[in-house]
């Protein structure tokens, strides 16, 4: 996907901001006026995602502050209110995603029970928005200036994570469970739209901040040496952040695992008042074998407790998105020595992360608005970013109810994925069909000195597009046999989640998502089509 997909359209896209010199919006306009409606669904898009990105930053935010307890408050269960145990949801679950699912989120059973907004949530979002509205507050300069920081520091912390991961016991069961592969995961198609979703957001392809940036660079800049090193270090960077992931990964279910044994040996000691020592992880399965064969009616009704520990099924429980940066990592955190100081660190380095992407997403907002003469002559920049951050922030408030998290996974998988998909494949056939390759040669030998190569022709005239198609294919096909959507929704009486269809009003908003950015691109056609007809007829009726 980085090779067929991320570096052409990087290049293509930082090669249209650089020659056309405006924002989403204004480049696709200059290229065709028909082709406007392509800016809109991206400036959509990227208002969609700052609406519940930065969320994410209120949660680090949340954590961090946190993070200067002793204990942790996720390292332990808390008390009930007689004080005479754990709370009866934590002891069904752990104490980590306790504290996220009900201390953090306070998450309501369903979508349906939408709660009210939880002021500590929503303090957090005002801060995250305030410090993304200081960071654009004198435009594109001091964004650079900001993004030194927030790219940097996160490599300073993942160093210092990776000489901590691979230090830790099991880190090596994480790492060869990473790098085992799993090759019948090929054939799926999922795993091509999830290798293409990734690729897009890590890059930004689509977003049209790349173009809002590259219209910012001067016109002899090199944007092909530049899309070639950011493609290479952006998945270097996966790589090796990956490898920081699954050695803590490795060390979290090793741990568990480990903990399971434990815990077993205890029971059966106890029970069948055996030798301290006498049971091992080695023979384990043997005694429990000899157990059974000995002693049936003890054995059987003491097999409810006994359960069925396994490292392959502890790795085989992968968690992506909220839950693993705020779960499977706050529970290896808490294992580790001085545990504050890692904590610190981590949410200090998710907090860069998020608010660099956010710099990014708030221009491509901000790029075709202050390109507008309309609204650039009538407010000073710093007003209209100001009334951009406000009212995402307000409409962010949704997130923060005890539902919230619910809303924050429909857009999280709704909003962005296939309408990213339309809009770079339009780019794509934008500028090989109707701008013209050899038109858009032509001015990459003006602005680099030389043509592009026969790779990067093939990949954004023929290979590029009809990946996208296949891949666009594929994921209406397994909407269409999904049948009825579902999501995950946590059950407090079970302590886990449960499966849950949506609701109709919730199956409408996915479908506004989609068709608020999707629908862009023809209407912004049709609505240039009627514009210029009038036209003409006016001519033609003064003629």
């Amino acid at each position: 996907m980085l090779i067929a997909e991320g570096m052409p359209l990087l290049y293509l896209e930082l090669a249209v901001g650089q020659r056309m010199r405006r924002g989403s919006i204004g480049a696709w306009k200059i290229i065709s006026p028909y082709l406007c409606g392509v800016g809109v669904a991206s400036v959509v898009v990227s208002f969609f995602l700052s609406m519940y990105y930065n969320v994410i930053n209120a949660w680090a935010f949340w954590y961090l502050f946190h993070s200067f307890q002793d204990p942790l408050p996720w390292a332990t269960c808390p008390l009930n209110s007689n004080r005479t145990g754990y709370e009866e949801e934590c002891e069904k679950t752990s104490s980590t995603q306790y504290f996220w699912y009900r201390q953090t989120l306070n998450i309501s059973p369903s979508l349906e029970a939408s709660g009210n907004v939880q002021w500590e949530q929503a303090l957090c979002l005002t801060l995250a928005w305030l410090v993304v509205y200081l960071c654009i507050l004198r435009g594109t300069e001091s964004t650079g200036k900001v993004v030194y920081v927030t790219a940097s520091l996160p490599y300073c912390v993942l160093i210092i994570y990776l000489i901590r991961g691979l230090t830790l016991h099991g880190a090596v069961n994480g790492l060869v469970y990473m790098f085992t592969p799993k090759l019948e995961q090929l054939s799926n198609p999922k795993t091509w739209i999830s290798a293409a979703t990734q690729i897009f957001f890590s890059l930004g392809l689509g977003f049209g901040s790349l173009i809002a940036f590259a219209s910012y660079n001067e016109p002899t800049n090199n944007c092909e040496r530049h899309a070639i090193i950011v493609s290479l270090i952006n998945s270097t960077t996966s790589i090796f952040a990956s490898i920081v992931t699954f050695s803590i990964y490795g060390f979290k279910a090793t741990f568990n695992y480990e903990s399971c044994i434990n815990k077993v040996i205890l029971l059966l000691l106890n029970a069948f008042d055996l030798e301290e020592g006498s049971l091992t992880a080695d023979n384990l399965n043997e005694m429990k074998d000899y157990l059974m064969a000995t002693h049936p009616q003890e054995y059987a009704q003491l097999s409810p407790q006994l359960k069925n520990c396994s490292l392959e099924a502890e790795l085989d429980t992968a968690v992506q998105g909220t839950g693993l940066a705020f779960i499977v990592y706050s529970e290896a955190i808490k294992n580790m020595e001085v545990p504050q100081l890692y904590s610190v660190l981590y949410f200090v380095m998710l907090l860069m992360l998020g608010i660099g992407s956010m710099l990014g997403n708030t221009a491509a907002i901000l790029t075709p608005l202050t390109d507008s003469r309309v609204i650039a002559t009538r407010f000073p920049k710093e007003v209209i970013s100001g009334v951009v951050c406000f009212i995402n922030c307000v409409i962010g408030l949704i997130f923060t109810m005890e539902a919230g998290n619910y809303w924050f996974d429909i857009f999280n998988d709704y909003a962005a994925t296939l309408s990213l998909l339309l809009i770079v494949l339009v780019e794509t056939i934008a500028v090989c069909y109707i701008y013209g390759i050899r038109r858009f040669e032509k001015d990459l030998y003006t602005m680099i000195g030389r043509k592009p190569n026969w790779y990067w022709k093939i990949m954004w005239a023929f290979a590029s597009p009809l990946l996208i198609i296949s891949l666009f294919i594929f994921y209406l096909t397994d909407y269409i046999l999904t049948g009825t959507l579902q999501y995950q929704a946590w059950d407090a009486t079970q302590g886990q989640l449960v499966t849950k269809d949506y609701p109709s009003y919730a199956l409408a908003v996915i479908g506004l998502l989609v068709a608020a950015s999707t629908m862009c691109i023809p209407l912004g056609a049709l609505v240039t089509f009627i514009r210029k007809r009038l036209k003409r007829e006016r001519v033609s009726t003064v003629a």
